[in-house]
């Protein structure tokens, strides 16, 4: 059998021909590796260089090769995180004629690493929960689309940091099946796998001193099962508005906030019976909120200021004719949010009288007006519209002043 190279883009086969395959991988000559962190694998895995790029390559049987690069494949039509197959070679031989292992060939996911490479320097417990909670939102989107793991842990996920976001990408997917919709049972089987891994490999980092002294790993087993049933809830549940109502989408997207998650996406489809609403999360780290909102508007507002003015832009931008994710003919997010300052924001600030501005920041002043919004509109059950709230707000808050907590409509803010 002559060597075969099957990829997925017609160049791959001309690049990776320069790789030494008649050479056990484990013998593979140091001009053709690249220094790469790489995790825990039952299988021999090398990072080449092949043409412009670094690929990982991994020694494996044939129809486990072939299974796990069309599973890929899938993934990627699906658009789950995941990384990207390469190609498949098969028909290796050595110098003295005898076969070799075929390899699965995958694209290194840049600017990513294995968990144990990420605890070389004792990781603080609220990381190490945020790494938990970005595989937790991947086991979701990967049962959302009927993807059963298998295998969930730690060992077979990348991670990496984007912006302030923590995403976790599979990397093993040899143990994975699709199907058109999992039932529960092959859910909470992936769930089980997925907490007996990781508690177990919480004790392999804690008997080596890589694991923080308050971190006991049982627990935070457990814990990947909490934050998956909380999420899966929120996320699967029906959810159609009457487009009266649109607070009802303020309101859940907070549920998502006090569950730990930031919406990365939202995307409202119209029906007769009303908008429906579905949502893709994501986990961020501190200060996102932040450099998130000057990125778009120029606003500079603290950390629960900028989420609070964020989530109001996102549901707005998502009601606008224009607004089409992906869609190059659609209005870019920096132009919506350019709009949104001006028609929006501006015009509710400025509705406030002078004496409750003075001495308070702007992006406070539009924060209380959406709570304040927010309340009239689950008083009321139906939309309140902002200039309704900021009249309503002045009214009420005019001995007072923004924020002061004295009268039955105080607002609480969190910390």
């Amino acid at each position: 059998m002559d060597l075969q190279i099957t990829a997925t883009d017609p160049e791959h086969p001309i690049t990776l021909l320069d790789l030494p395959w008649d050479v056990p991988l484990t013998d593979w000559p140091e001009k053709h590796l690249v220094s790469l962190p790489r995790g825990i694998s039952r299988h021999v895995v090398r990072f080449a260089r092949a043409g412009g790029e670094v690929v990982a390559v991994k020694e494996v049987g044939e129809w486990a090769a072939v299974r796990e690069y069309g599973l890929l494949r899938d993934l990627d039509r699906l658009a789950i995180p995941a990384v990207d197959p390469v190609a498949v070679v098969t028909g290796r031989y050595d110098a003295d004629g005898e076969p070799l292992e075929p390899v699965l060939i995958t694209r290194q996911l840049k600017g990513s690493l294995p968990y144990r490479s990420m605890f070389e320097t004792t990781m603080r417990p609220t990381t190490i929960k945020r790494l938990l909670d970005a595989l937790a939102v991947l086991l979701v989107r990967l049962h959302l689309n009927g993807f059963a793991w298998g295998d969930c842990s730690l060992s077979n996920t990348l991670f990496r940091r984007d912006a302030g976001a923590y995403a976790a990408y599979l990397v093993d997917a040899e143990t994975g099946q699709i199907q058109p919709q999992l039932s529960r049972g092959q859910r909470e089987y992936d769930l089980e796998v997925a907490r007996v891994n990781i508690a177990g490999e919480l004790m392999d980092l804690e008997a080596g001193g890589s694991l923080h002294p308050s971190v006991d790993p049982v627990p935070f087993g457990d814990e990947i099962c909490e934050r998956y049933g909380e999420l899966w809830h929120e996320l699967t549940r029906t959810s159609v508005y009457p487009r009266d109502k649109r607070h009802h989408i303020d309101r859940r997207i907070r549920r998502l906030n006090d569950l730990g998650f930031d919406v990365a996406e939202m995307q409202i489809k119209r029906s007769p019976d009303g908008d429906a609403v579905t949502f893709l999360p994501k986990v961020v780290d501190a200060g996102h909120h932040q450099r998130q909102l000057i990125r778009l508007t120029g606003l500079d507002a603290e950390e629960n200021q900028a989420r609070s003015l964020l989530r109001d832009l996102e549901t707005w931008m998502a009601t606008q004719d224009d607004y089409a994710p992906g869609d190059p003919l659609g209005a870019r997010p920096e132009v919506l949010a350019h709009r949104w300052v001006r028609d929006v924001f501006r015009p509710a600030v400025r509705a406030m009288p002078r004496e409750l501005r003075d001495g308070v920041d702007i992006a406070q002043i539009y924060h209380e007006l959406l709570e304040h919004r927010l309340l009239l509109s689950e008083r009321r059950r139906e939309d309140v519209t902002m200039e309704e709230a900021a009249r309503d707000f002045a009214a009420g808050r005019g001995d007072r002043g923004p924020g002061d907590p004295d009268g039955e409509e105080a607002v609480v803010f969190p910390v």
